[in-house]
């Protein structure tokens, strides 16, 4: 039923939700309690912190996000166990031209990147270190053109790679593509910047961002420093459904792992009509959708529930 349900719900008119013609999505993943039975055990596995474990099992969550709206698109539930490398890959599959995804730096890897952006979709992803960054173009505003490369390449034929795309026939060299075909490479514009620290000492966090957009007359660099931030918006959906939906320290109910899977995507599904309810509200009083209070609106929406429930079935014949 999400499957069908879900789908994006900002229009030109909602605030927050757009990069110039770009939607902005977010990829991140959160942990579940779930109740302390064998098969969930089995299922789901537990933590393991120091010398001991977690009181209860953990489902892992990953989800697809629109910003601006907080609603979650697509999601994959697994074991704990299950990275979140692992379980985002499915999910690269759901995106789409006209969308811009952004994503934090536990989330990088060459095949990640190649398969979200042969969808059609842009992204604009923060790196860890160590990842090189070789210049092909510097640009007019700053920001310059890198490489990305796989890691199975030897360096010899890396720099020719490299050479074919700081003379820009990066398309037409045959080492730029595998046995199959496939792309060794991908041509990433750079934006750096850092952010002042918070205690004063001077030292500042350097926050390195590749995107797929290419043109700084598209998008200039300050535009894609913004819309990254935009991710943490999916933190705000995340704490909506674990407090306030779910309720703080509450543990899911269910006692088999198929109740379990049924029981998260239930969840999901009561966060997602919320969204759309707040959505549309904001969208009416031209407003962004942060200023209306989630934990109202749901306060609403259970008093309307309770309300309706009281009405007795004879009474509408």
């Amino acid at each position: 039923m999400f499957e069908q349900v879900a789908e994006p719900i900002a229009t030109p008119a909602t605030r927050g939700a757009w990069l110039r013609d770009w939607r902005v999505l977010a990829i991140d993943g959160f942990d579940v309690d779930v109740a302390d039975t064998p098969g969930n055990v089995e299922e789901f596995g537990r933590t393991k912190a120091g010398n001991g474990e977690s009181a209860f099992p953990k489902a892992r969550v990953l989800a697809l996000t629109e910003c601006g709206t907080h609603a979650f698109l697509a999601a994959q539930v697994g074991p704990w166990s299950d990275g979140e490398q692992t379980l985002s890959m499915p999910l690269y599959s759901r995106l789409n031209r006209g969308e811009l995804l952004t994503a934090d730096r536990n989330f990088y890897s060459f095949a990640a990147w190649d398969r979200a952006t042969a969808t059609g979709a842009d992204c604009l992803w923060r790196l860890r270190s160590g990842i090189p960054l070789p210049v092909v173009e510097v640009l007019a505003d700053g920001t310059y053109l890198s490489m990305l490369t796989t890691k199975n390449i030897r360096a010899t034929r890396r720099q020719k790679i490299l050479a074919a795309a700081r003379a820009g026939t990066l398309a037409d060299c045959p080492q730029a593509v595998d046995d199959r075909g496939l792309p060794v490479a991908h041509i990433v514009r750079v934006i750096e910047y850092d952010i002042p620290d918070r205690e004063g000492n001077g030292t500042g966090e350097l926050i390195v961002l590749v995107t797929s957009i290419l043109d700084p007359q598209a998008a200039r660099a300050d535009e894609l420093a913004e819309a990254y931030h935009l991710r943490w918006e999916q933190e705000t959906a995340h704490d909506q459904l674990k407090t306030h939906l779910r309720g703080p320290g509450r543990i899911l109910r269910s006692r088999l792992p198929d109740l379990v899977h049924q029981e998260i995507w239930a969840w999901l599904l009561v966060h997602y009509a919320t969204s759309v309810l707040i959505t549309r509200a904001a969208e009416a009083a031209d407003i962004d959708p942060d200023r209306i209070s989630f934990t109202r609106t749901l306060r609403i929406i259970r008093r309307t529930a309770i309300a309706t429930a009281d009405i007795s079935p004879s009474g509408l014949d």
